[in-house]
């Protein structure tokens, strides 16, 4: 029988985990090692207790959401990251072009936020994305723009030589207001040579972010996991993360994104929930300098992404609506979710639903 210790409220399996505990409970900032302990263990249950804990001195019971929309306006790409199942080469049956007023379209003035982020296109110049966030911030002044990884931003600078700084200044001055945390993948050089050839690099990510953030737009960051990274590169990911934040504090969110087989099948089946809990908790954990992190529906499916927001996640993203990227690698939750939706996702998990803007702002606070 397995001996089971109760610690200042946590019952623990695993005994390593007890002075990770203790470090947190006491503002200590956690180690590498400490790190690994949480992916490693088999005692999930405790993770979640510590990343919950940690979650309520930053956020207390609030989780958020935003009504939104996910503008992918191109899924032609010059790039073969061999993990995508998104993009495609000019002429393919299935390659598609928006144009502006396609974007224009597809969005309304209840939203708060639209997100922007597609294809590196071979042919279209810098200013046709300048002249699309003018375009949606002439029509819908009320919906926050958040547009463009860092990925990107280094592909204006390699396609036509537009410098990150001029072309963040340009699009800031169009109106964009935050930028996405895509791009970053994993920070393991190993990892960056088998699957992102031609993709800008993780110090080129961080300078990027780090720039934005002298400019006073904030940015999310993420990592794609559950492929072929290891926990130890998972960590050093964090970390890293965690020193830009020291530096430049601009991160608003971390959000985890789950590996989503599809047809590249990096690896046979999708990482287990228990993996992407631990994840979670581990980032809310370890990333004590970055005020939310998400627990992403259209990766995680909405059962563990509800309960994702016991494990140290206070965001749920949002809305959606035509969200193409994950859903080209088949991610199987639905391809929108109404607000009613994402209050009774919060509600079931024991928290109080709050609408927010892009920029964490809070509009509403559904709490009955």
């Amino acid at each position: 029988m397995e001996r089971v210790l109760s610690v200042d409220g946590i019952q623990f399996q695993d005994e390593t985990l007890i002075p990770v505990w203790e470090k947190v409970q006491a503002g200590d900032r956690l180690g590498h090692a400490d790190g690994l302990k949480l992916l490693q263990t088999s005692d999930f249950p405790a993770v979640g207790k510590m990343g919950d804990w940690k979650k309520k001195q930053v956020s207390d019971n609030k989780v958020y959401f935003v009504l939104n929309r996910h503008v992918n306006p191109t899924n032609i790409c010059v790039l073969s990251c061999t993990f995508c199942d998104f993009a495609k080469n000019p002429g393919d049956p299935d390659a598609y072009e928006l144009s502006i007023d396609d974007i224009l379209d597809s969005l309304d003035e209840d939203m708060h936020e639209v997100h922007i982020v597609g294809g590196h296109h071979p042919t279209w110049p810098f200013e046709y994305y300048e002249d699309m966030v003018k375009a949606i911030a002439a029509k819908y002044p009320t919906i926050d723009i958040k547009g463009f990884t860092a990925a990107e931003i280094d592909y204006f600078w390699r396609r036509w030589k537009i410098d990150p700084e001029e072309s963040l200044s340009r699009l800031k001055a169009a109106g964009l207001k935050s930028m996405p945390g895509g791009g970053a993948e994993v920070f393991s050089e190993r990892v960056h040579a088998e699957l992102l050839p031609g993709k800008s690099s993780s110090s080129r990510w961080i300078e990027i972010h780090q720039m934005a953030h002298g400019m006073g737009i904030k940015t999310n960051c993420t990592l794609l996991y559950g492929h072929i990274e290891t926990f130890e590169e998972r960590m050093d990911h964090f970390i890293k993360l965690r020193e830009t934040q020291d530096e430049s504090g601009g991160f608003l969110a971390f959000i985890p994104l789950q590996y989503q087989v599809g047809f590249t099948k990096l690896v046979p089946r999708h990482t287990p929930p228990m993996d992407d809990l631990k994840t979670i908790a581990a980032a809310r954990l370890m990333l004590d300098n970055i005020p939310h992190i998400k627990s992403y529906w259209v990766m995680l499916g909405e059962g563990v992404a509800s309960l994702g927001l016991n494990f140290g996640a206070d965001d749920l993203d949002g809305t959606i609506g035509k969200e193409r990227i994950a859903h080209a690698a088949q991610a199987d939750s639905p391809a929108g979710l109404a607000r009613q939706k994402m209050i009774r996702l919060i509600h079931d998990a024991g928290r109080v639903p709050v609408e927010r803007d892009a920029l964490y702002n809070e509009i509403k606070i559904y709490d009955n």
